[in-house]
């Protein structure tokens, strides 16, 4: 009985307890419209504070552009005109899907628009088309060369540039006149298009980043468009879209798509970075979609000595106005010798790709002087081996950054011979206390310009057929292994 009525007790104790708590809360509830509406002003003034510090801080709100940071709208540069930042007071999740402008690539700028979007070449616009509930008035929001190579004056001069706007009004829009359902991506065919080079690093490995993703539901929109460019490389379009190609510049059509991409990603020269989007690709995932593209045999090396009586094939890449080798007929007579059968080929702007893929997949081996004609080991099998002979003129880092990385990163084994002062026709040039001879770094100093006017345009290469001896039996050994 004592433990029961203690029990009762505690509980009697509680249950008041709980009553006046209830009292208190039911006095706030009744008193708390009455107290939100004297201290609002306090708190909005509180958050103003707030927001106008934290624009303050920042550190991309520089003293010049506070204002642009502050209405959330930039028009100073390419680079600088962003689209997609959130407006003043609005719900994010009941923003429509808004255009966004990527300028964090170290090549290039890519913007993307999701919705209705209208394209008119003749007026060089790409036009998003807000819905009806926004309050987003018209305006050109970017201008856009979609070629990737942010910052070259040289290679954008040829580049036309495009308005990207917005606009809030339907019926202010310019209608339809072929409406396409698949996703679009705008690019530039200019620049220094007919390098092999350039081809691949500021236009097919770029077109490759963003399009692959579509598996060829994607259709292209190509500004200064060259007809023999598209012809060339032919067969790795039609993997990457399955639509015919549009003439961004001819006509006067109206074309409507659900998504539009301008510009293309680009991570590095002639490389791929599998850390950056669109994340995953890399340089093996190219070469092995180059290799599908064009029908190539040989996915990989076959191992020399597995099947009796076949020599590692040797392609020698040759040039002829620069750069050229003047003892080739020496270099393939040692390489025969070495245990190679030997291949020479100098392609050019008419070379057939298609042909000259399926060479350069047959062979084990590649060598080459620096130079865009290296382009072509994105045919080769994997294992297979790139030697790069890099002239005078303290040229190694560049050769190296250009396709020694990219070699490895595609699962190449790369190897790079750095040739003489002998070797060099420069010798024959200057003298031997001459800056160019005595301190190539100097002539560095000069800019690219420079370099490539002295180290690149005016030199040819006799190799050392004994030094070089050496490292066509290296890469012999690595194919054995």
């Amino acid at each position: 009985m004592e433990y029961k009525f203690k029990l009762a007790r505690n509980l009697s104790r509680f249950e008041l307890q709980k009553l006046g708590l209830m009292a208190v809360v039911g006095c706030f509830l009744l008193l708390s419209p009455t107290i939100l509406t004297m201290t609002k002003p306090c708190m909005d003034s509180f958050s103003n504070w707030i927001k106008s510090k934290t624009l303050e801080d920042d550190p991309a709100c520089h003293e010049q552009e506070m204002s642009s940071c502050r209405k959330g709208t930039n028009n100073a540069s390419q680079e600088d005109n962003l689209a997609g930042t959130k407006q003043d007071g609005r719900n994010d999740s009941k923003l429509e899907s808004r255009p966004t402008c990527d300028v964090s690539g170290p090549r290039s700028i890519v913007c993307e628009m999701d919705g209705d979007v209208r394209i008119h070449g003749n007026s060089s616009s790409v036009i998003w088309i807000a819905s009806s509930n926004t309050s987003r008035r018209n305006e050109a929001w970017q201008k856009i060369k979609p070629y990737a190579r942010k910052g070259d004056i040289t290679a954008l001069h040829s580049v036309r540039e495009l308005s990207l706007r917005s606009m809030s009004r339907h019926d202010e829009a310019p209608a339809c006149t072929v409406n396409h359902s698949v996703p679009a991506i705008v690019f530039s065919t200019a620049g220094y298009a007919g390098n092999m080079f350039h081809d691949f690093s500021d236009m097919l490995i770029p077109l490759f980043l963003t399009s692959h993703r579509y598996h060829g539901e994607v259709r292209f929109l190509i500004t200064n468009m060259k007809p023999w460019w598209i012809r060339k490389y032919g067969e790795m379009l039609r993997h990457l879209s399955y639509y015919e190609i549009i003439n961004f510049d001819d006509g006067d059509e109206i074309h409507c798509f659900p998504h539009v991409i301008v510009g293309l990603q680009c991570h590095k020269e002639f490389n791929i970075d599998p850390s950056r989007p669109p994340a995953g690709y890399s340089m093996a995932n190219l070469t092995q979609f180059m290799r599908s593209s064009y029908s190539l045999e040989r996915e990989m090396i076959t191992k020399a000595g597995e099947h009796t009586g076949r020599k590692p094939r040797l392609l020698i890449i040759s040039r002829k106005r620069t750069r050229s080798l003047t003892n080739t007929n020496q270099i393939v007579e040692m390489a025969e010798e070495v245990g190679y059968e030997v291949v020479v080929v100098e392609p050019s702007l008419r070379t057939d790709m298609a042909e000259f893929a399926r060479i350069v997949n047959s062979c084990d081996v590649m060598v080459g002087v620096h130079g865009a004609g290296l382009a072509n080991m994105v045919f080769l099998p994997r294992n297979a081996v790139l030697i790069q002979i890099v002239p005078w003129g303290q040229l190694g880092g560049i050769a190296r950054y250009d396709f020694g990385w990219s070699a490895s990163n595609a699962r190449l084994k790369y190897l790079q011979y750095e040739i003489s002062l002998e070797e060099s026709s420069l010798m024959e040039q200057y003298p031997r206390d001459h800056p160019i001879i005595k301190d190539p770094l100097s002539v560095h100093k000069q800019g690219w310009g420079a370099v490539r006017d002295t180290f690149l345009y005016k030199q040819n290469i006799r190799l050392d057929v004994r030094r070089f001896r050496t490292v066509l039996s290296e890469a012999l050994g690595h194919l054995h292994r």
